[in-house]
């Protein structure tokens, strides 16, 4: 929500002060001048990137105008459904082997659906414990491949919002080319009378306008809130990541949670009395 109010407050602002300072909104009816600047920074997507990554993108984009950041309650069943995993592990290593392997069908990661919708997340958890059942990495050599894992991840995702950035990079000059295309065609209607000139004119520095406009109103301020969003579920990743540590080094399941707890972004940071409370809950429905 926040993202479509701040794409009204930016046309908003802009249109607004252009209507107060006397201006006429039909001016800025220019499909042509649209057309050039949209058209072409699309055209020079589609040059860029491979049909994975413009998907990836259109996914991003959507997500960074529908979605939510992960929040306290998203965090608080993450570290209740990794406490009941490490409890799991502790208590029977080979039971916890058909949870990891079908989670869509475990009692366990059933009672936790934000977790369990965010595929990026079970594959994560679930291949590293698989791991860890049929062939137990040192806490040291387990941390190296989860930060491979992390790495590869943010390498794939952070190519959308770089080639978004670089086509918002380009809307100003693509607004020039817009702009030059107008004084060309102005130039042919000299002899038409200073009023109809007038128009050309005006026409041809709406390109100018509109590509500043998209460039850092629009696109580059998407650009940046895909990167935010890449770094939230890195932040959720690396809670994760704690977790699983602390098991590989056989502490309990409650320390194994607080030590994901405090790595949970401060914003979003359940209180050691929300987790205890919920682990004393989940040790009761699991048992």
């Amino acid at each position: 929500m926040l993202v479509i109010l701040g794409i009204i407050v930016v046309f908003g602002s802009v249109l607004g002060g252009y209507l107060g300072h006397g201006g006429h909104f039909q001016v800025l009816v220019q499909p042509t001048e649209y057309l050039i600047i949209c058209g072409a920074g699309f055209g020079a997507l589609l040059i860029s990137a491979p049909m994975s990554v413009l998907k990836m993108i259109m996914k991003q984009l959507l997500h960074s105008v529908t979605g939510k950041n992960h929040s306290k309650p998203d965090y608080v069943e993450l570290l209740m459904l990794l406490f009941e995993l490490c409890k799991k592990g502790k208590t029977d290593l080979l039971g916890l082997e058909s949870h990891v392997e079908n989670p869509e069908s475990s009692d366990i990661f059933s009672r936790y659906p934000s977790v369990l919708k965010n595929h990026h997340a079970i594959s994560f958890i679930c291949d590293t414990l698989k791991v860890q059942i049929s062939s137990p990495l040192t806490p040291t050599d387990l941390e190296e491949m989860l930060d491979l894992d992390i790495r590869s991840m943010h390498e794939e995702e952070e190519r959308a919002p770089s080639l978004v950035t670089k086509v918002g990079d380009s809307m100003p000059g693509l607004g020039i080319v817009a702009a030059v295309v107008g004084v060309i065609i102005t130039m042919g209607k000299l002899t038409q009378g200073k009023e109809v000139i007038g128009h050309s004119v005006a026409a041809a520095l709406v390109g100018t306008f509109l590509g500043v406009l998209l460039s850092y109103g629009l696109v580059n301020p998407l650009a940046s809130k895909m990167e935010g969003n890449i770094s939230n579920d890195g932040a959720y990743l690396k809670v994760i990541k704690t977790a699983l540590l602390a098991f590989a080094k056989n502490c309990s399941p409650k320390i194994c949670v607080e030590y994901a707890r405090r790595s949970v972004p401060p914003d979003a940071r359940p209180s050691f009395k929300d987790i205890d409370e919920g682990a004393t809950g989940a040790g009761k429905k699991a048992a």
